[in-house]
């Protein structure tokens, strides 16, 4: 199911909810014990400042302790093997990136399978992408960017957070599906990239929207699309690439919460019912929007779903852009 039509319908999601919301609160009065959210990346990062939100949200909303434990590396790899070997119990969960379906095509040795050790809960946010330029590059919108690229074929450079990472292959496939090209520039990280282009160092990148929000609006670089197929409350003036001619183009940094395979159904039910209820909360929804995180929200069915069709995605897209798996 496409992005943009869980957030049309999160809201129809949360009264289909309820019709099993009495059955999943009696679990033997789980939780009991303080509940694990485990983010693949270091603090301070979109993911954990939006994971950070949610699970303070969570707490209130179960009455319950909610941790967070940062685990970072290899892609959020580590996070998904230890929650993966944790006990199916309910207590430890992941708040995994769209990170987590570029693994089975970059990583060749992962221990887990993303799909069979791990069990979706929800849906929690998307974060657009947002195409930026430097100050000096002519373009001021989508047009004629792709203009300015078709006359200097392959003398325009991207920076992106690393290789392989979805700064990197986004427009790898935006250029793709416009038969164009330019060169990769890989940075350490968002912020590196960011200070690229704001040097001038490279002409364009693709950032969450949660990286590029205060470059953008200080002036630093000029920003000319989002990746969305709704424009970004946080940017309203800015289009979307859909509407600026790449027609159907979709999609999104996305974020979602996973457990071990084997946690019984009933505490994801509750887990499901719960987050819905906290994401579709007002001041929640103003908190996310802060960040430039816009809310999802679905069915554990709808998340493996959604899951199991970005996993072939960019499976495609490693393979076209001849990344070497690692």
């Amino acid at each position: 199911m496409p992005l943009a039509k869980l957030f049309v319908t999160s809201l129809l999601t949360l009264s289909a909810l309820s019709t099993f919301g009495s059955q999943a609160q009696v679990i033997d009065g789980y939780p009991t014990q303080p509940i694990k959210l485990v983010v693949p990346f270091p603090p301070g990062g979109a993911s954990d400042i939006i994971a950070r939100i949610v699970g303070q949200r969570l707490a209130e909303h179960m009455k319950a302790t909610v941790v967070i434990e940062n685990k970072a590396g290899a892609n959020g790899n580590i996070a998904s093997e230890y929650v993966v070997r944790s006990k199916p119990d309910g207590y430890t969960l992941i708040y995994n990136s769209s990170s987590v379906a570029l693994s089975p095509a970059l990583y060749k040795n992962l221990s887990f399978d993303v799909q069979k050790d791990l069990a979706p809960v929800i849906l929690t946010t998307v974060v657009p992408m947002l195409l930026n330029v430097n100050n000096s590059v002519s373009a001021t919108n989508f047009k004629e960017f792709v203009a300015l690229l078709k006359a200097k074929p392959d003398s325009l450079s991207y920076g992106s957070a690393g290789v392989g990472n979805i700064t990197h292959l986004a427009p790898f496939l935006v250029l793709e599906q416009l038969g164009l090209v330019a060169n990769h520039v890989p940075y350490k990280g968002s912020g590196p990239a960011m200070i690229g282009l704001v040097g001038g160092e490279v002409q364009f990148d693709m950032q969450p929207i949660s990286v590029g929000l205060a470059y953008a609006k200080e002036g630093r670089v000029r920003p000319i699309a989002v990746t969305t197929l709704v424009r970004s409350p946080a940017l309203p003036n800015v289009p979307t690439l859909d509407e600026s001619g790449l027609k159907g183009f979709e999609l999104g940094a996305w974020q979602a919460i996973m457990v071990p395979a084997k946690t019984p159904p009933a505490i994801i039910k509750r887990l499901n019912t719960d987050i819905m209820a906290v994401l579709m909360n007002p001041d929640t929804k103003e908190k996310l929007l802060s960040q430039g995180a816009q809310v999802l929200g679905s069915t554990p069915e709808e998340y493996g779903a959604y899951l199991a069709s970005e996993i072939k995605r960019w499976d495609a897209v490693v393979k076209s852009s001849k990344t070497e798996p690692q």
